[in-house]
């Protein structure tokens, strides 16, 4: 019995060395020993392998928004508008020269707005009015009548509300800005046929919206100056029989409107 266990010691021994050669040589096996040493070490963290970090290419992409994008979209959807129809109406006048030849009248139309978020908004409106013509000279008067009508496409606006009072917010504040194609149809009495010109105008303006019906009606007021640029702005008014009236129908033009719109 002692014999036999004498013989076995070699051979156990021989196992015992093969295998730590073995771990020794393992790929990984001192950087699994470096980890625990590391692990063991006071005062020392070890970085960790977390499956949550790795990069997915075929996650949503909304996964890789930034909070604060994440958050204006919520908002938007939840509590803003896509796309706003309405009617306006009021008063159309003009500045200069054009307030003594064209009387003020009243100007209606339509709009439509396209909200990109709760701030921005491309609104594109088409307006109309009819105004008296009056040019005296002496004893000559020349009167008929104007048509003014416009194709609008402007940019709005909306003030963050946020750091005023409950009582002004409520009232939505907008600037307003954008260009116009300004048609003018002039028509003289005794005179047959008109006169038709056309020219482009740069509009800036301001205007607020109530809302009601949960938001999705609201009324509203708007002023907005119109600079037009004619093309006989500066050329004087004279007779058919040479008589110079000493006025020129120079300036610009500005409406004054109520709004009712209603919000998709």
């Amino acid at each position: 019995m002692t014999v036999l266990m004498l013989r076995k010691r070699p051979v156990l021994e021989a196992t015992s060395v093969l295998l730590a050669v073995f771990l020794v040589l393992l790929p990984g096996a001192h950087a699994h020993a470096d980890d625990q040493t590391a692990s063991v070490a006071p005062g020392e963290k070890v970085a960790q392998f977390d499956a949550d970090d790795t990069y997915d290419p075929f996650a949503d992409y909304s996964e890789f928004d930034e909070a604060q994008e994440e958050e204006a979209d919520i908002n938007f959807f939840r509590h803003g508008r896509f796309v706003t129809l309405g009617f306006q109406g009021g008063l159309r006048g003009f500045t200069q020269g054009l307030s003594r030849i064209y009387t003020s009248a009243p100007a209606f139309g339509l709009f439509l707005s396209y909200f990109f978020d709760l701030r921005f908004a491309l609104q594109f409106s088409f307006n109309t009015s009819n105004h008296s013509l009056n040019v005296t000279s002496g004893s000559q008067v020349a009167s008929g009548s104007v048509s003014m009508t416009d194709f609008s496409v402007d940019l709005k606006y909306y003030i963050n509300t946020q750091n005023v009072t409950k009582g002004l917010a409520k009232f939505n504040p907008y600037g307003i800005a954008g260009f116009s194609r300004v048609d003018r149809t002039v028509t003289i009495d005794g005179l047959d046929g008109f006169g038709k010109e056309g020219a482009m105008g740069f509009d800036i303006g301001a205007g607020i919206e109530l809302p009601m019906m949960r938001n999705k009606m609201f009324f509203g007021a708007q002023a907005m100056y119109q600079m037009i640029n004619f093309q006989d702005k500066n050329s004087e008014i004279v007779f058919a029989n040479g008589q110079h009236t000493g006025q020129y129908p120079n300036g610009d033009s500005y409406t004054l409107l109520g709004i009712i719109g209603v919000n998709f």
